[in-house]
């Protein structure tokens, strides 16, 4: 039997990789990269210019996939905010573009859009409210949610908050943490800035179920509010260190390029009742750092 075809942008990043392993059981997964190779033998790997919109195209005719999740992204807000033509050109032109390819053949297109469209001064923040982004990737993010919507109504937005997990590369923030804490240093870590985070495998699930979606837009935050210090905390606790290592800081104690929002938990029950099943930071850790038996 002939399976559908999955394009996925920014397949090599660390979100790409966990959709490739969920996807791939019922879709023939095709990956779009940059530089980067995916580390997935499941995927099947397309190198293309983002940016380049007749490049671009070209990858979509040839694929001819059934569906789209365009998970690539300029995402560290700091690079957004020094170098915002990059950004506008990745995040915003390239994105209008894909929706206008879904639009044209009329094939479900899923974006991975970010909580940090909001300002963080009335969380717990559901669908229905008003953005206000306060740094230049989440102004970003807004212009493409708002452009895919315009050419192509059918987009399905999800919000996403921040990602963690282990994947091959090693390049996450979780496992440059764990280096840091067995290492026995010290992490000094935001206490004044709340997220929902959820598993890089979850989000991915959730995705996938937005492809059938009757929203136009989901969140995929995890089910509780914490702190980067508090998930540092929860860290040492499932690695079996001291909590002492991680050491509360504050948001204007480290200077950065983009300002960031105190608080963009986001509410997911609209996507829970769709069957998005997010599990805890502590049962997420434990489940990842426990060596198979």
């Amino acid at each position: 039997m002939v399976r559908p075809k999955l394009l996925i942008t920014g397949a090599s990043g660390f979100l790409g990789w966990h959709l490739g392993q969920v996807a791939q059981p019922l879709w023939d997964v095709y990956g779009l990269v940059g530089s980067n190779p995916i580390l997935n033998p499941v995927v099947q790997e397309i190198h293309a210019d983002l940016t380049n919109a007749i490049t671009l195209q070209w990858v979509l005719a040839k694929v001819q996939p059934q569906a789209v999740i365009h998970a690539a992204a300029l995402s560290r807000p700091n690079d957004c905010e020094c170098d915002p033509e990059r950004s506008f050109a990745i995040n915003v032109l390239a994105s209008w573009q894909i929706a206008e390819y879904c639009a044209t053949h009329d094939i479900p297109c899923v974006f991975t859009s970010t909580d940090l469209v909001f300002d963080g001064t009335q969380a717990p923040y559901c669908e229905t409210d008003p953005v206000s982004p306060m740094n230049r990737y989440g102004e970003h993010k807004v212009l493409a949610e708002e452009g895919m919507r315009s050419r192509y109504p059918k987009t399905v937005v999800c919000r996403l908050p921040l990602l963690y997990g282990l994947a091959p590369q090693g390049q996450t923030f979780l496992q440059a943490w764990i280096k840091q804490l067995q290492s026995g240093e010290t992490l000094p870590l935001f206490a004044d800035e709340f997220r929902t985070p959820a598993s890089g495998e979850s989000v991915a699930q959730g995705l996938l179920l937005a492809l059938n979606s009757p929203y136009p837009c989901l969140h995929l935050g995890g089910p509780e509010r914490v702190s980067r210090y508090d998930f540092g905390q929860l860290l040492c606790r499932a690695l079996n260190l001291p909590l002492s290592q991680v050491q509360p800081c504050l948001q204007a104690d480290v200077p950065m390029p983009a300002p960031r929002p105190k608080d963009v938990s986001l509410n997911s029950s609209v996507a829970c009742g769709l069957g998005y099943a997010p599990i805890p930071v502590s049962q997420a850790l434990s489940a990842m750092l426990t060596p198979p038996t």
